[in-house]
């Protein structure tokens, strides 16, 4: 997990929110990207922040992976 609980809430709303547009036809077929948004925040996991080294999740930022 590298991604916390406001980061979460962010993401979900987010990502169903450009879902839900693009569901209605306000903003076109782009608008399915929110299905990423929506998928690492209800995982908990962004790959990306994992390869940036970001971690927003207070529990799992003291641990040391490289060990």
């Amino acid at each position: 997990m590298n991604v916390g609980l406001v980061d979460r809430i962010i993401r979900i709303l987010i990502g169903a929110l450009l879902i839900a547009l693009s569901y209605f036809d306000i903003i076109g077929a782009w608008g399915y990207i929110g299905v990423i948004p929506l998928v690492t925040g209800l995982i908990k996991w962004c790959p990306l922040y994992t390869l940036l080294g970001i971690q927003t999740c207070p529990v799992h930022a003291n641990i040391n992976y490289d060990k």
